[in-house]
């Protein structure tokens, strides 16, 4: 893992994801560690982002190390037309490590490619955001006691949701049992389940779930992202397609927990927050400790 790029959840083996896991916690323990103190990360946000860029940048300054880069387009010089490439190799020379977030799927890869320091991928279009599925793993390993064969649904954007790709691809690890539940037009993309034909893993896929909500583990809601649709008909057909309420949670298993990748829109009622089974807000919080673990492995300051 020392000095090596993250832009895939299949960059890291079942063994090295584990390691991530558990160090997380060592650093939900003690967080505030100085051990970045000469080291500068680039955070490069080329879309708009609040908790991953906030939380990996609180990841670092508790740490003790350096932030640079940008929050948007508009303070850099894409704006002028220059290419991600020498953008990227420009930034490198001014950090020991690139975090980037970008519209374009595969931009990651090609971003580590050109880069002589570590990338580690924030979100690449619809494609994959491997940081967040960590978190995403440590907090149901945290409520569930263990990541093994449980119930997953996923409920909303399956096709354009590059959360629940890289959720998928991890937890097949693990032998769930996956349950898609999205409008047809949201449908979870071909390549991905058969990525989970191959491994011989059970899927379903539904159009609702309030009758099945009952057989749940984990409910991972996502919003419908306007900003993935080139039709806005069709954005504003879906956009209100399922919206989890409080009345729905009332024969869920006990160990149920929801959670969400945010930001939410409406796709979860508000009067859901203070239910216990709610897990979200703590989810965004698992982000900083696991990205510290990610940025402390990839520097080799932990083994």
């Amino acid at each position: 893992m020392k000095n090596k790029s993250l832009i895939s959840i299949n960059d890291y083996t079942r063994e090295e994801i584990l390691r991530v896991l558990d160090l997380a916690g060592e650093f939900e323990q003690d967080p505030s560690q100085r051990i970045l103190e000469d080291k500068v990360i680039a955070t490069l946000f080329f879309e708009p982002s609040t908790r991953t860029r906030l939380s990996f940048e609180s990841a670092v300054n508790r740490l003790g190390g350096k932030i640079i880069g940008f929050s948007d387009t508009a303070s850099s010089s894409s704006t002028k037309g220059e290419t991600l490439k020498d953008t990227i190799k420009t930034v490198s020379n001014y950090s020991d490590m690139i975090v980037m977030r970008h519209p374009v799927d595969g931009s990651a890869r090609y971003a580590s490619e050109v880069s002589t320091v570590p990338v580690v991928n924030a979100g690449d279009g619809a494609n994959q955001h491997p940081t967040q599925t960590l978190l995403d793993l440590y907090s149901i390993r945290k409520t569930q006691g263990t990541l093994n064969n449980l119930n997953l649904f996923i409920v909303g954007d399956l096709k354009y949701g590059r959360t629940v790709h890289s959720l998928l691809m991890a937890m097949a690890h693990f032998n769930a049992t996956f349950y898609f539940i999205s409008p047809p037009e949201l449908s979870m993309p071909v390549e991905y389940k058969m990525y989970l034909d191959q491994r011989g893993l059970k899927y379903y896929e539904y159009t609702d779930f309030k009758e099945i909500i009952p057989e749940a583990d984990i409910i991972y809601v996502t919003r419908v992202q306007k900003e993935r649709f080139s039709d806005p008909i069709e954005y504003e057909k879906t956009k209100n397609a399922y919206m989890l309420n409080n009345s729905m949670l009332q024969n869920t298993r006990n160990n149920l927990k929801i959670l969400h990748p945010l930001p939410r829109v409406n796709e979860i009622s508000t009067d859901v927050d203070d239910n216990e089974k709610a897990y979200y807000f703590t989810q965004a919080l698992n982000g900083v400790y696991t990205r510290q673990a990610i940025i402390s492995l990839i520097f080799g300051l932990k083994n």
